[in-house]
C-alpha cells in the first residue's frame, strides 16, 4: 500500500478504468481458485478502487471482507464499486500496511493483489500482515513481473517504453520485477507451505476479449500512463516514446502476439488454530453463490460498525473508522 504521491500510475479517471479492466479480464486466470469459506474473516491488504474486492466478496459470500487502502479517495470508489455490485459483508477502511489497527491474529485469510510490487519495504509489509493472520491462516499474493512480457513483432522501442516503467517504479521505491522473488519474500516474512503458480496470459487475434482486455486497455494503458513522467524524467525522447506505444498497439492487431506471466503465491502462517475456517492450501474452498445478509444497517456510523464488528469477535478497529458497505 504505497503512499498515495509515490503510485506510479497515479489515480486518474483513466486509471480507475485501467483497474476493472484489468480484474475483469484476468479474473478466471488469477481467481479460479480463489474462494473463502463462510465465517471466515479475510483481510484485503491496498484494495484501491474496489477492482478485487468485488471479485472477492462475489466468490465467498459467506465470509466477511475487510478492505482496507491508504488513499481515501480510492477508499471512496471501492464503497461504489460493491454498493454497485449489490454485494455485501465487506467493511472499508483507510489504513496503512506499515501500521495496521488491528490485533494480532484477527483474521483467518489475508489477500494482497498488486500491492507489494509498490512498496519501498515489502518484507516489512508481508511480516506486518503475518501478525494479524492467526496460526495456521494463509496469505494469497498475486504480483505481475513486467520482465516477463513478450510480443511479437518484437520492436526495441516497446521495450524502452516498458523500462520506463520499470526505471519509474523502481525510483518510486517499488519493484514491477516482483512477481519472481515473492516466494524468497514469503520465505523470509516467516511463511511457510508456500506454493507459488505462473499464470500466463497468451493472446493473438483468435482471442479478441484478451486483446481488448489485456493486450490494448491493461499492459498497453499502464505503460502509456506513465509517458509525461517518463518524458520529465529524460528518461527517453518523446519520438522513440511514441514509436513503443506505437509498436505495442501493434501486438494487438492481426498476426500479432502478446504474452505476460502473473504470480500467485499462497502460504501459511506457522502454528495451528482451533477455527473451522481453515480452507485448503490454495485458500480456495467455494461458497454457495447465495447472498450473504445480517443486521448490521446499511447506514451504520463508523463506531456503530466498529461495535458490530466487536460483537462478531471480527478485528481490533478501536483505532480506525471502518464502514459497511450497504446491505452488510
Amino acid at each position: 500500500m504505497p503512499a498515495v504521491s509515490d503510485y506510479v500510475h497515479g489515480y486518474s479517471a483513466r486509471e480507475s478504468e485501467r483497474l476493472v479492466d484489468q480484474a475483469t479480464t484476468l479474473a478466471e486466470l488469477l481467481h479460479a481458485d480463489t474462494g473463502y469459506p463462510p465465517g471466515s474473516r479475510v483481510l484485503e491488504a491496498g484494495c484501491g478502487i474496489g477492482a478485487q474486492t468485488v471479485t472477492l466478496a462475489s466468490r465467498s459470500p459467506g465470509a466477511t471482507i475487510v478492505a482496507v487502502d491508504a488513499s481515501a479517495a480510492s477508499l471512496g470508489g471501492a464503497r461504489e464499486r460493491v454498493r454497485s455490485a449489490g454485494l455485501g459483508s465487506v467493511l472499508f477502511g483507510q489504513a496503512d500496511l506499515y501500521a495496521l489497527p488491528f490485533a494480532p491474529a484477527s483474521f483467518d485469510h489475508v489477500f494482497v493483489c498488486f500491492v507489494l510490487e509498490h512498496l519501498p519495504r515489502p518484507e516489512e509489509a508481508l511480516g506486518n500482515l503475518k501478525d494479524v493472520l492467526r496460526p495456521g491462516g494463509t496469505i494469497t499474493a498475486i504480483e505481475g513481473d513486467h520482465g516477463s512480457a513478450y510480443f511479437h513483432p518484437d520492436s526495441q522501442y516497446a521495450r524502452r517504453a516498458i523500462q520506463c516503467l520499470i526505471d519509474l517504479q523502481a525510483r518510486a521505491g517499488g519493484n514491477s520485477l516482483i512477481g519472481r522473488v515473492l516466494y524468497p519474500l514469503l520465505r523470509e516474512a516467516g511463511f511457510t507451505n508456500i506454493e507459488v503458480s505462473p499464470r500466463m496470459v497468451y493472446v493473438d487475434s483468435s482471442r479478441p476479449r484478451l486483446v481488448q482486455g489485456f493486450t490494448k486497455n491493461t499492459f498497453t494503458a499502464m505503460v502509456e500512463g506513465v509517458r509525461e513522467r517518463a518524458l520529465a524524467a529524460d528518461l527517453i525522447d518523446e519520438a522513440t516514446w511514441d514509436k513503443g506505444i506505437k509498436d505495442l498497439y501493434r501486438t494487438a492487431e492481426e498476426g500479432g502476439t502478446f504474452c505476460y506471466t502473473f504470480f500467485k503465491a499462497v502460504a501459511r502462517r506457522p502454528g495451528s488454530s482451533s477455527s473451522n475456517n481453515r480452507g485448503d492450501l490454495n485458500g480456495a474452498q467455494r461458497s454457495p453463490s447465495s447472498d450473504s445478509n445480517s443486521s448490521l444497517d446499511s447506514s451504520a456510523t463508523p463506531r456503530d460498525a466498529a461495535a458490530a464488528l466487536r460483537a462478531r469477535r471480527m478485528p481490533n478497529v478501536s483505532r480506525s473508522p471502518f464502514e459497511p458497505s450497504p446491505g452488510f
